[in-house]
């Protein structure tokens, strides 16, 4: 019976040291992970600064983060403004968020000081492929429905809703979510709009197979 005893403990023990070396071993390699989507992910965001301010010769002197309203509804927005390497202000690059047809639409959008809109990338979204998806492209210069350059004041709208820009084909509402994003941003920049409150941080400079359409 004692030898019954003490298998069991020495089993139950073993167990133990098992689940505790697995548990440490998971825990090193999520944190292991999670460093390197953070550094991809930062990344990410640096080249897409530079991809939207069109140039490769900046700084990012300040990330501000800014909740303000939209038709009585919440939307954080981050805004990195940046400058050129003697300090002049080249405008911002600003994250903004809206509800697309398969999901959040997050842009990332560059403008002058004067409002212009410098480029655009998408940073996330969950739009049907070979559908929504084409607004990486569609907005650019020189594609269909190009707004590079253009100041949206008034608001850009698709052409269905009086506007001059061309929708996406087949994808009206991604269209109307990505510019809703970019009037949005131009808003927060301008300082338009509903007053929202503002977290700065300063830096020292150096589902369905055919989408919707309405």
């Amino acid at each position: 019976m004692k030898k019954l005893e003490s298998s069991l403990l020495n089993m139950v023990l073993v167990l133990m040291g098992v689940a505790l070396v697995m548990g440490g071993l998971l825990a090193l390699v999520n944190h292991a992970t999670e460093t390197q989507i953070k550094q991809q992910s930062e990344k990410a965001l640096a080249d897409g600064i530079k991809t939207v301010m069109a140039t490769d010769k900046l700084t990012v002197t300040s990330n501000d983060t800014i909740s303000q309203e939209f038709d009585k509804k919440p939307f954080t927005f981050i805004v990195h403004k940046v400058a050129d390497d003697k300090g002049n202000e080249l405008g911002a690059a600003i994250e903004s968020t809206t509800m697309g047809f398969g999901g959040d639409l997050k842009v990332l959008v560059g403008f002058s000081p004067k409002g212009e809109i410098m480029g655009y990338t998408l940073l996330e979204h969950a739009e049907t492929p070979g559908l929504g998806a084409k607004a990486d492209n569609w907005f650019q210069k020189g594609e269909k429905g190009e707004i590079i350059g253009k100041t949206p004041e008034p608001e850009l709208k698709v052409s269905k809703d009086k506007g001059t820009v061309d929708a996406i084909t087949a994808s009206t509402i991604t269209s109307r979510a990505f510019l809703k994003a970019i009037n949005q941003a131009y808003a927060v920049y301008m300082k338009k709009g509903t007053d929202g409150n503002t977290g700065a941080t300063k830096q020292e400079k150096p589902k369905n197979d055919k989408e919707e359409t309405l």
